[in-house]
């Protein structure tokens, strides 16, 4: 394959590439605030709940938390729960937070393996930047369901994750279902 200047994808060199152009934004951090102590204005968490829940992929809605789709999944159905207020420590947290953030995690333990059939999860929060937060300045916790075998060859050799599901459709799923399952 000949490529022209300023047309191509690079040298042919073996390997089949998979563009993700979409993680470009997140990538380059835009709309995305900085550092563990990030202003309100302008943090997506805080925006997010202002959203009709299926534009802000929401699947649920308690008092003092929101239950939401990852944008950037490492797993179809990777969901957070995250607080309606800009709080970015676990610390920070008071006793209704903590609990309510408890039962929105095991409530969505529960529909995971309803509508998914997880078999397993990870569950846990990144926090401060230097932990690997993405978005330090608002606390959010991670559930990630997991399945026998979903840590198959394209992760480990192609650097690639497959998800199975739109992220819209994996929404509507989980948010139907979070009330009669």
């Amino acid at each position: 394959m000949e490529e022209r200047e300023g047309e191509g994808v690079g040298v042919p060199d073996g390997y089949e590439r998979l563009w993700t152009p979409h993680r470009m934004s997140y990538i380059q951090g835009e709309g995305k605030p900085t550092g563990d102590d990030a202003d309100v204005e302008g943090c997506p968490f805080c925006e997010i709940p202002k959203l009709d829940d299926a534009d802000g992929n929401i699947v649920a809605r308690g008092t003092h938390m929101y239950v939401v789709m990852n944008k950037y999944p490492y797993n179809n159905g990777h969901l957070m729960v995250v607080p309606f207020r800009h709080v970015p420590d676990y610390t920070d947290l008071d006793a209704d937070e903590i609990a309510e953030m408890g039962a929105l995690t095991q409530r969505a333990m529960t529909v995971l393996r309803a509508v998914m059939g997880a078999h397993g999860f990870n569950i846990g929060m990144n926090q401060g930047q230097v932990a690997g937060a993405g978005i330090a300045g608002h606390l959010h916790e991670h559930i990630v369901p997991r399945w026998g075998g979903d840590a198959n060859f394209m992760p480990i050799i192609g650097r690639t994750k497959t998800l199975p599901q739109l992220l819209k459709d994996t929404r509507a799923d989980l948010a139907a279902a979070w009330e009669r399952v």
